[in-house]
Formats: structure tokens, C-alpha cells, sequence
């Protein structure tokens, strides 16, 4: 784990003080969004995009609940990305171009149609690896997942291996 994420991990552990669930979400994402971009063999710069997104794609929750009194997935697309470069910015790790790619990311992660970049697929796919355990999908819920938005043969892989094959 490289320093400028390691500092931004304390950031976002910080901002959710006292939320261990969604401390620990985050946690499992950015280690699945950085397992499945190394196996797909992602380019530094795309690699780093893709686990800064994973550390702060849920970044909007927060505020949604306290502006809605909900956290679904189009109102975390609303405030997150907001959220997201306010923290990108205070850190001072990031470019202009970084903060903007991972604010896009943060705010399409729960859109699942014309996914396009390999770091918008491989959210996609980290951030469902983590779902579908923390949610309790039915297998055929797992199906549909792995049909209709796993694309990347590491993500397939992982997901089978973890919830398609018996031992």
C-alpha cells in the first residue's frame, strides 16, 4: 500500500468514526478493487485511480442520510462525488485530473449500464464482491450478478470461487 493511500484510509476511517460496518466496507472494496486491477495487470496511474475510488466510493452515504434519511445508491451517486473531492483536496496527494476521474467513479458506482474504463468495471465488480456477502444474495441473485455485470475474468473468477463453487 502506497503512502498516499495509507493517509487517505485514515482520512475516510476518520470520517466514519464510530461506523465500523461502513469502515470495514470500504476496507474490503479498495482490497478487491486492488486484487482484481493487479490481476487484470492495470497500469499504475489506472491502478491508483481505481483504489483511490474504492476507498471513497461510499463517501456520500453520510450525507445523504442527513439530507434525505437515506443512503441508496442514486443519492450517494448525487452527494458523493462532492464529498469526495473535498477530501481528495485536503489531502494534497492528487491531481486535478485524478480527483476529477475518481469523483466520476464515485458518482456512477451504482450504475451498472454502459459501463465504460476498466477501473468503472472493476468498482463495479469489487463493490458487488462485498455486497453480496454483506447482503445475503440468494445464488440466484449471485447468477444474475455474474450474467449481467461481471465482465473481467479475474472478477468472474473471484466471485465463483467465493460464492458459485461448492468444496
Amino acid at each position: 500500500m502506497n503512502t498516499t493511500h495509507l493517509q487517505l484510509i485514515s482520512s475516510m476511517i476518520e470520517y466514519y468514526r464510530g461506523d465500523a460496518k461502513r469502515i470495514q466496507h470500504f476496507i474490503k472494496v479498495y482490497n478487491f478493487a486492488s486484487l482484481l486491477g493487479r490481476q487484470e495487470q492495470l497500469d499504475e496511474e489506472t491502478l491508483f485511480i481505481l483504489e483511490t475510488a474504492a476507498i471513497v466510493h461510499d463517501i456520500g452515504i453520510r450525507i445523504c442520510e442527513q439530507k434525505y434519511g437515506v443512503c441508496d445508491g442514486k443519492h450517494q451517486e448525487l452527494e458523493g462525488p462532492a464529498e469526495a473531492e473535498k477530501l481528495l483536496i485536503k489531502t494534497g496527494n492528487y491531481t486535478c485530473e485524478q480527483i476529477e476521474r475518481v469523483c466520476w467513479l464515485v458518482g456512477h458506482h451504482h450504475t451498472y449500464t454502459n459501463i465504460s474504463g476498466i477501473d468503472y468495471q472493476l468498482l463495479v465488480e469489487a463493490d458487488f464482491l462485498v455486497n453480496i456477502f454483506e447482503d445475503g444474495f440468494s445464488a440466484e441473485m449471485i447468477e444474475n450478478v455474474r450474467n449481467k455485470i461481471f465482465r473481467t475474468q479475474s472478477g468472474i473468477q473471484c466471485l465463483e470461487d467465493m460464492y458459485l463453487k461448492a468444496n
